[in-house]
This record gives C-alpha cells, sequence and structure tokens, in this order.
C-alpha cells in the first residue's frame, strides 16, 4: 500500500466525519456512501470503514484531548474540518495505536492542507505537537 492510497483513504474518512458532523445523516449511511463512491482498494475502503467508526466510538475521549490541548478554541467553534483532522491524528496515535505520532502529526498537517483554510495546518501542528509532547513524557521522555 502505497503513501498517496493512505493518504486519500484518510481524505476519504476526513470527508465522512465532516458530513457526520455538520449534519444528522445516518454514519452507516455516509461510510457505505463514501466508500462507494471511492476508486480505493478494497483494503482501504475497509480503512476508511475502520477509521470512521472507531474516531465515533472513541469520540468522547478523543474530544476531551482536544479541549485539554487546544482550551483557546471551544469545540464548537473550531473549524469542523479542523476538529475532524484532530480526531482523526488522535485516533490513530492514542486509541488505535498503529501509526508513529510524528507520521500522524505530518499526515494530519497535509489532511489540513488539502481540506482546511489557510491557518489549518498550523493549528493542527500545534495541538498534535502539544499532545505528543505529553505523550512522549508520559513514556519517560
Amino acid at each position: 500500500m502505497s503513501f498517496n492510497e493512505r493518504h486519500r483513504a484518510r481524505g476519504f474518512a476526513i470527508q465522512a466525519l465532516y458530513e457526520i458532523d455538520a449534519t444528522s445523516h445516518d454514519p452507516a449511511d455516509i461510510i457505505r456512501r463514501q466508500t462507494d463512491i471511492t476508486t480505493l482498494s478494497p483494503e482501504n475502503s475497509r480503512f476508511v470503514t475502520e477509521l470512521v467508526t472507531g474516531v465515533l466510538a472513541n469520540k468522547a475521549s478523543i474530544d476531551d484531548y482536544i479541549r485539554r490541548f487546544a482550551h483557546a478554541w471551544p469545540m464548537e467553534q473550531m473549524a469542523v474540518v479542523d476538529r475532524n483532522i484532530l480526531r482523526l491524528a488522535i485516533f490513530e496515535v492514542l486509541v488505535d495505536n498503529k501509526v508513529p505520532m510524528r507520521a500522524a502529526i505530518n499526515e494530519a498537517v497535509e489532511l489540513a492542507k488539502d481540506f482546511g483554510a489557510q491557518g489549518s495546518p498550523r493549528f493542527v501542528n500545534g495541538v498534535l505537537s502539544a499532545i505528543s509532547a505529553l505523550a512522549t513524557e508520559g513514556k519517560g521522555g
């Protein structure tokens, strides 16, 4: 699996999370539609589903991290896309634990460049870097 395929899959996951967050549409329908319309491999379509369902299942604890490390930005005032990029990265690193922190931060910044506003990459990088510093301290440095 190439980086580009995984990046595209994460992009589709961000689009699904955005729609789920911004509308009252059924998450299962959104996930199904997103994976149906993509040109991803079956493996990467499953990856999209795993990411979205994982974020949704752990949203409360993930949002606690965001509130703690982006305290200057109340969740309700944060751009929907930024909030969901942070959710995805935090899920991958702290919950799913399959992606190294640095790789997750880099990927999140790239997603913020693709989908966010001009200041999104800097904001996402700052929040995730603060979480990374805490995670590193918690592991003894």
